[in-house]
């Protein structure tokens, strides 16, 4: 139903969230979160709790905040509840994207990465985490303003967190490009006796691949919009159009949670079958191989001296 001109008029948002997309949205994050929970717990993927799920916890929290302004528009409590979820969430799930990066990059092989695994994900970790807090201070800034200039001061704040993990996402694309670009033509950016060529891309990291595109290429959609909107503060044309925040916020973070549940990386690229080089399970246990290695050793001296002591 279009909302009464005089209900736009009173509303924060300049318009009345739809009522029947607020429960959609709101039904559709709690059950992707509840998945991953599951899916964290059965895979004993731990960081996936403080990633993907925080994710989702915090879009259901923005959505429901919006359900209730749908309600009862005159509350302006529900409105800055959901811009600050709305806005901060996604960034827990492109850390999610980021580890597992690291982890593709660990079983094709480091060689072919300008960073190691390691490395990359504590450099884009703490990009992501710096993101976050700049957006909280923004939100913070933007909730507590009592004037419109107060509350787009806020904005900018929140707008500078979004262009970091913007500018993080598209070195991240770059660098994951490179790293599979050589990895394909087997042109390493070093040496790493431990990681010789091998064929790894089996159907799992194959599937994982492209589910990892699928979930970058709807966050990053997300960020574009967000970092657009944001420009004009909060009296902008776009921010004023509720079609625009469900298709290019609401949809493309729904789908990216949904992604990362149906190619999961528990059951594709972390799962304890699959063994690492250097290692014999899928943790990377190295110093098991190197105890395994030196019993083959002292297994063949003994044969070794056996048979010397038969042939005197």
């Amino acid at each position: 139903m279009a909302p009464l001109p005089a209900e736009a008029l009173r509303s924060p948002y300049h318009y009345v969230p739809t009522e029947w997309i607020c429960a959609l949205f709101v039904s559709l994050f709690a059950l992707s979160t509840f998945i991953h929970i599951f899916q964290a717990l059965r895979y004993r993927l731990w960081w996936l709790l403080l990633t993907a799920v925080c994710c989702g916890i915090g879009e259901t929290i923005g959505w429901s905040a919006r359900l209730w302004s749908s309600l009862d528009i005159a509350q302006k409590m529900p409105f800055l509840i959901q811009i600050s979820t709305t806005i901060m969430s996604p960034t827990f799930l492109v850390a999610a994207n980021f580890i597992i990066l690291g982890r593709i990059i660990n079983i094709l092989g480091p060689q072919y990465s300008r960073l190691s695994p390691a490395l990359y994900s504590i450099v884009f970790l703490l990009a992501d985490t710096g993101a976050l807090i700049v957006q909280a201070i923004g939100g913070g800034q933007a909730s507590a303003a009592t004037t419109l200039e107060g509350a787009n001061a806020g904005a900018r704040v929140m707008l500078g967190g979004i262009l970091v993990q913007f500018v993080a996402i598209i070195i991240y694309v770059a660098l994951a490009a490179e790293f599979l670009i050589r990895y394909f033509v087997d042109k390493p950016v070093r040496k790493i006796a431990s990681f010789p060529r091998a064929d790894r891309l089996d159907k799992g990291v194959r599937m994982m691949i492209i589910g990892l595109c699928i979930s970058t290429l709807f966050l990053f959609i997300r960020t574009i919009y967000r970092t657009i909107e944001l420009q004009d503060g909060w009296t902008g044309s776009i921010i004023m159009k509720q079609v625009l925040f469900n298709a290019l916020d609401g949809m493309p973070i729904t789908v990216a949670m949904y992604t990362l549940n149906f190619f999961h990386p528990g059951r594709l690229v972390f799962n304890k079958d699959r063994v690492l080089p250097g290692s014999r399970t899928a943790g990377g246990d190295d110093t098991t191989m190197v105890e395994a290695s030196t019993a083959g050793v002292s297994a063949k001296q003994k044969h070794s001296s056996a048979s010397s002591a038969t042939e005197d």
